[in-house]
């Protein structure tokens, strides 16, 4: 198996508000990842957007010039893609993954601890960007967004992915309603993924079960980023839902140049 590096992050203001992958921007996705230090974001179906009605935000001015009007989806937990066109813009449907490829049209998916996970073909110059929580795990949501982008031109040996900053194993304990679904959809494969922590309590490693769909669906192991940032363990950067409840949430934007 291809080893993996270790991901470069660059992290930008004082304190951080958003955070990039070179190895993401070289493969042809400008993007961002916000923080807990960026400018408080309202739900996706709020007036004007998950920014406001200016649409306004330090993570999509880093962008640049090839941000366009933002576009984002009614998260439900599941494993459906909206495609976007290059007219459509602000809420464009129901789904927990968007891909596009329309130039200048940046994508987002919104978490508090669940991964957000950017996908480019810079050859297709196709885009993806999935929520992905346990449930979306379960129903192999990247798999189908894999699936989707190669109906469309990708090319599995062509994808790069980047996971962004999400709960790790260290702190994402789960219990049978949860363990029950995933061995029941992945069988043995979920064996590694699990860690016992006591009587009817696991540790869930969404890292590494959702990496293992991505090789699964044709990627190389090192085409894949991930920086292991645990929004548990470090709530000076990031929100944790699983720690402190409802109090932010965090973005993940990016678009094809």
């Amino acid at each position: 198996m291809e080893a993996t590096r270790p991901t470069e992050v660059c992290f930008y203001g004082e304190p951080p508000t958003h955070l990039t992958y070179p190895a993401l921007e070289a493969a042809g996705a400008r993007h961002a990842f916000t923080t807990r230090h960026h400018a408080p974001l309202a739900g996706p179906s709020a007036p004007g957007g998950p920014f406001g009605a200016s649409g306004s935000s330090v993570a999509m001015e880093a962008l640049g010039h090839w941000a366009g009007a933002l576009s984002f989806a009614r998260q439900v937990h599941g494993a459906d893609a909206v495609l976007v066109q290059a007219e459509a813009s602000g809420l464009v449907g129901t789904g927990d993954a968007l891909i596009t490829a329309t130039p200048r049209r940046p994508l987002a998916v919104f978490t508090a601890d669940c991964l957000a996970v950017i996908l480019v073909d810079p050859r297709a110059r196709l885009l993806a960007v999935a929520h992905a929580g346990w449930r979306g795990t379960v129903a192999g949501i990247l798999g189908r967004v894999v699936d989707i982008l190669r109906g469309l031109g990708a090319d599995s040996d062509r994808l790069q992915a980047a996971i962004g900053p999400s709960i790790g194993p260290c702190c994402y304990e789960v219990d049978r309603p949860v363990v029950e679904p995933l061995r029941a959809a992945f069988g043995s494969a979920a064996g590694p993924w699990l860690a016992d922590a006591g009587p009817g309590r696991w540790r869930l490693d969404l890292w590494r079960a959702n990496t293992d769909q991505l090789v699964a669906a044709g990627l190389r192991p090192g085409a894949i980023q991930n920086p292991r940032l645990c929004t548990g363990c470090r709530p000076d950067l990031f929100f944790s839902y699983r720690k402190e409840g409802s109090r932010g949430r965090l973005a993940a934007l990016a678009t094809l140049p």
